[in-house]
């Protein structure tokens, strides 16, 4: 079958703190050398239109990115290769420093990576961050085109996305995220305006990408308790259009690491390796960073040698260490340490024959790095927080002989899909060491059926997989915009819906009661319908359908209704009264002894916020916060409940969290607005059909009626239904047009 191809109308703008080449000027001549790290080649097979992408952009790739070359040095220059066109970003020498070196790697960095001890919060590194987005986005004033879709990366770039929005609001815009996204109580470190101001900036994008789903609850999380937006299904929805929060694993060039097995100078490596160390090679390679859990990497290993003394001489710890940041003070002390630390295990455990490690300081070639991964025997890999780490990856698609054995922290995001490793806790110097000892001892079947199932995943989702899956989620998203819209009824819809309930013999009505046949009240028992509504009501329901469909108690709405000649739904389709038979139902899905623990929840939140109240119904609870002393305050406390009710409930509960207006509720699963009205539905043969609604709740009921149903909603906030009305006054105005219409029909 052939593959098909999506071809975006306009072209791709790529933009990261850096290029993806350097820039290096001979005389007059400007020479480009690409870098190949794992996002360049990703971004290459969109560029190059490979059969591993199934996304084709128009043009090159434009990248928009800092340079530390100076604007006099690239002044006329053509920044572009086969693959890229550069759009360089100057950012002073002074400001780069607060924004990158500050904000970024001395503020974010740290906290992201769950050491908040470390992180610096200083006024002017904020004002350099808001400074350097601002000359990106500058930057991309001059190159956004119509149709471009634009594709932001990691945390240097927070604000960029909303700077976007704001200017060019119909471009498709994406996000992802490189690093581990912090737990809240971790990310409320920064202060209120910065914290507001980052989340902000992100929900500027149509889809936001995290490598795991941990760190999309995460952000999620932060969303609601810093800006109050929940979500549906990982969609938050803001005022007038929804962003994708979703996890996206970035993954390797599978193949590129496979194949090399095989090439000379890796085979030639390889053998070299393996005759001048001893009969075990045990094997790691990362950059200098406290996040990287070096140095309890050696302590596991000290631990092994201890605990393992008949292993001493039969095998070798080769450790690398990338320089990174080695002009800092921090990271100075920190290779000190492990300088130190290295020379004194050696010294304690080596021979004249044999060094238990071996260690280096220094960057590696690739086919290096493929030599040491394909000789070694084990693989350890051991970040104390990691968002992703594609070294596990690398060594595990390079093993092309079914051989080694991963030992990899439970701190790295990879774990969640590399679960036929070794999976250990990185501060745990004993279970590394046992998790050592095993992987030495493991048999070569095992160490084949492990590598060859995690061989399988990788290879099913590669980076170009992870492009795809990308693009594939923003092209989604502009199809689920495209579905919430804001229409208001125009007087030719009121000429349509006119001449449609005019020619039809069969009518139903669904109208939610509060908010939309009566206004929402401070206090829900004054929201009482109003004469007027009640006689229009009454007159459409003489010759007509009309079924009334609220989260209220039956009798609230017995009450207010009175002998309106009506179907009633209450509690959200739990309980049905019919006009013919006028006697309530329950829907027969309703189970029950669910309460008592949900009850007790919503009672603390009760005593954590004056003025709130529980409301128990037949078959559901309901926590009010309308009437709530402090309304800043009350809001805090219900996006705290929500997520602490969505903690506790677990899928065999079959609970659900209905986020109202001013109440969050929790009731069965089994049924809801949407169901109550497919009920009637199918007991009639209607050819008109209209359902109103302002709530949330609401639009179950409008996504489970036919596409010829006009379908309304009151108020502006995005919506499935297919037009809407301003306000509850509207919804008078609206009912009277058709009953005039009807008059003028007879």
């Amino acid at each position: 079958m052939e593959k098909s191809t999506t071809t975006p109308k306009g072209r791709l703008i790529l933009v990261a703190y850096r290029l993806p080449f350097k820039i290096k000027k001979e005389g007059d001549t400007i020479n480009l050398f690409q870098n190949s790290g794992g996002l360049v080649s990703a971004v290459l097979s969109l560029a190059q239109g490979r059969e591993s992408t199934n996304i084709q952009f128009h043009s090159k790739i434009q990248w928009v990115g800092y340079t530390d070359n100076t604007r006099e040095e690239l002044e006329g220059q053509e920044l572009e290769n086969e693959n890229f066109k550069a759009h360089p970003v100057f950012i002073p020498d002074d400001l780069n420093n607060d924004y990158y070196e500050g904000f970024c790697n001395d503020l974010l960095w740290p906290l992201c990576h769950y050491f908040p001890s470390l992180a610096k919060f200083e006024d002017r590194y904020w004002e350099a961050y808001k400074e350097a987005n601002m000359l990106f986005f500058e930057k991309l004033c001059d190159t956004i085109q119509p149709d471009d879709t634009i594709w932001i990366h990691d945390y240097q770039l927070m604000l960029l996305p909303d700077l976007i929005r704001q200017r060019f609001p119909n471009n498709k815009i994406g996000y992802f995220f490189h690093i581990p996204f912090p737990s809240f109580e971790i990310f409320r470190l920064l202060p209120r305006r910065w914290r507001e101001a980052l989340v902000d900036g992100l929900l500027g994008a149509d889809v936001v990408g995290f490598h795991t789903n941990d760190y999309v609850e995460s952000f999620l999380k932060a969303v609601r308790m810093i800006l109050g937006y929940g979500n549906k299904m990982h969609y938050v929805h803001l005022n007038n259009r929804i962003v994708k929060i979703d996890s996206f694993p970035i993954s390797i060039d599978y193949a590129k690491f496979h194949e090399a097995f095989d090439d000379p100078e890796v085979t030639q490596i390889r053998a070299d390796a393996r005759n001048s160390l001893k009969e075990k090679i045990i094997f790691s390679v990362d950059r200098l960073d406290y996040s990287k859990g070096l140095l309890h990497r050696l302590h596991g290993y000290e631990r092994f040698l201890e605990t393992c003394p008949d292993w001493h001489a039969k095998v070798s710890f080769v450790m690398v260490v990338v320089p990174s940041r080695d002009t800092i003070e921090q990271y100075q002390q920190m290779k000190s340490e492990i300088d130190q630390t290295v020379g004194r295990i050696n010294a304690m455990y080596g021979r004249i024959d044999w060094q238990p490690i071996i260690y280096q300081y220094r960057s590696m070639p690739f086919e290096e790095l493929v030599g040491m991964y394909t000789v070694s025997d084990v693989a350890l890999i051991t970040p104390v927080r990691d968002g992703m780490n594609l070294v596990c990856k690398e060594y595990v698609a390079s093993r092309k002989d079914l051989r080694g054995v991963l030992i990899l922290s439970e701190m790295a995001g990879a774990a969640a899909e590399l679960g036929e490793a070794c999976i250990i806790n990185p501060t745990d110097n004993l279970e590394i060491a046992t998790a050592i000892r095993n992987a030495l001892e493991m048999p070569v079947e095992e160490q084949a059926k492990r590598i060859k199932a995690m061989q399988n995943r990788l290879s099913a989702y590669d980076v170009f997989t992870w492009t795809n899956d990308f693009f594939t989620q923003m092209t989604m998203m502009e199809q689920e915009q495209n579905k919430l819209r804001q229409n208001f009824i125009t007087q030719q819809d009121m000429k349509e819906i006119s001449n449609s309930f005019n020619g039809a013999s069969n009518r139903i009505f669904f109208f939610d009661y509060d908010g939309t046949l009566v206004s929402i009240m401070r206090e829900p028992s004054d929201a009482v319908i109003s004469d007027e509504m009640k006689e229009l009501v009454n007159e459409l329901a003489k010759s007509n359908t009309v079924v009334v469909i609220s989260g209220r108690d039956k009798a609230f709405l017995e009450n207010v209704l009175g002998n309106l000649p009506v179907h009633v739904v209450a509690e959200h389709g739990a309980l049905v009264k019919t006009r013919e038979s006028g006697q309530w139902h329950l829907n027969e899905s309703y189970e029950d002894g669910w309460k008592e623990n949900i009850r007790s929840i919503l009672d603390l939140y009760v005593q954590r916020c004056p003025g709130a109240f529980v409301e128990e119904k037949e078959t559901s609870l309901a926590w009010h916060f309308r009437t709530a002393d402090d309304q800043l305050y009350a809001q805090r406390r219900a996006q705290e409940l929500t997520w602490q009710l969505k903690s506790f409930i677990q899928p065999e509960m079959h609970l659900q969290i209905i986020e109202g207006n001013m109440v969050i509720e929790v009731k069965k699963t089994a049924f809801n607005k949407g169901t109550a009205a497919r009920m009637f539905l199918d007991k009639g043969d209607y050819d008109f059909i209209m359902a109103m609604g302002d709530d949330t709740t609401d639009e179950d009921m409008f996504e489970a009626l036919p596409e010829t149903a006009y379908t309304i909603k009151v108020g502006d906030a995005l919506s499935v239904a297919r037009k809407h009305i301003r306000n509850q006054m509207e919804v008078i105005d609206l009912l009277k047009s058709i009953r005039d219409g009807q008059t003028i029909a007879r």
